[in-house]
């Protein structure tokens, strides 16, 4: 018998959930927070050694039950938009919701259409794993998310849905970066890459670009797509032009490039001179064309991670070789017609 090919909601945790993971119960959740504001605004007033514990839990009750309302109005938002969206597509689409964390592993060889509803790094770490599959990117709550990535809302999901299943929808088709190691290791970036260290200490390595190679010393290496380019990236840009024009002038900062520009930015965060180091190699363009060469030269702890999940890495120690470069793979994200 033929599977129908599914509809598939990713949701995120609430700060909410968080808490409740966290602290076991929410009871408990709150009583905690609420004991850290008051020992906090006692320390401020310089009360804390004549203050007793009930009066400073009395006097942090009500600053934290305003937070909390914010945490429990902020979850019911969201639930309801989740809830909303599964009744009104299963009567019509076998639907499948499933947590972000899940992701990674999930099979979408069956799916019809992605419905990513959170904020905006969720939408760039679902594309990633998808494949072709249409993107709808849905706001649940426009009085609290910005949602650069969302141009949709639950009132309007549905019927967009229906605009997938009978292909009449218009899409942006966005850049994904790709990273492959010589161990045959694989890693998307919607946004950037980094390749460094795992914790605050120099990065190590042979950087090729063309025909150009130098051994260096940094704290890490950006690899940024155009959907990232006014992201992690931009910050590296800001401050050399901070430094610049300081000391000797200005230094034109790049500007956004397109979402589906076929060619990535990347720039050597903090590139250290000594004599075992170079600099000659610290930022550039790279077109579809070329391609990275990144040679560990880090015994251990060196990683590569795309869009700020830093659990989700690649160890990159001595040994292994990444190219990193534009990947055949793109994400379809659905826009309003």
């Amino acid at each position: 018998m033929r599977v129908a090919p599914a509809v598939v909601i990713v949701t995120r945790p609430t700060r909410l959930q968080g808490l409740r993971e966290r602290w076991g119960t929410l009871g408990q959740a709150k009583f905690l927070l609420r004991a850290a504001r008051a020992i906090e605004s006692a320390d401020e007033s310089d009360q804390i050694a004549t203050m007793a514990p009930t009066a400073a839990i009395t006097k942090g009750k009500t600053t934290e039950q305003a937070d909390f309302d914010e945490y429990e109005a902020e979850d019911s938002v969201y639930q309801a938009a989740i809830d909303r969206l599964e009744t009104e597509l299963q009567s019509q689409y076998p639907t499948r919701v499933i947590p972000r964390s899940f992701v990674p592993s999930f099979d979408f060889g069956m799916t019809m259409v992605v419905l990513v509803v959170g904020q905006d790094g969720l939408v760039a770490n679902v594309a990633k794993y998808v494949g072709d599959v249409p993107i709808i990117a849905i706001n649940p709550d426009p009085q609290r998310i910005d949602g650069v990535l969302l141009p949709f809302e639950i009132a309007g999901a549905s019927s967009m849905v229906d605009r997938v299943a009978s292909d009449r929808f218009d899409y942006r088709e966005v850049t994904l970066a790709e990273a492959t190691l010589n161990d045959g290791q694989r890693m998307l970036a919607f946004n950037d890459f980094f390749v460094g260290a795992a914790s605050h200490v120099s990065a190590r390595y042979i950087l090729s670009v063309g025909d150009r190679s130098e051994p260096q010393s940094s704290s890490g290496l950006l690899v940024c797509t155009g959907a990232g380019s006014t992201g992690w990236i931009s910050s590296a840009f800001n401050m050399a032009a901070g430094i610049a024009k300081t000391v000797e002038g200005s230094l034109e900062v790049p500007g956004p490039m397109n979402w589906d520009a076929r060619h990535l930015r990347w720039v050597v965060r903090e590139p250290f001179l000594s004599r075992t180091s170079q600099i000659g190699l610290v930022a550039g363009t790279l077109p579809a064309s070329d391609q990275l060469k990144v040679e560990s030269l880090m015994p251990d702890g060196g990683v590569i991670f795309s869009d700020g999940i830093e659990a989700d890495f690649l160890p990159f120690n001595s040994g292994l070789i990444a190219h990193i470069g534009i990947s055949q793979q793109t994400a379809k994200l659905a826009i309003p017609s």
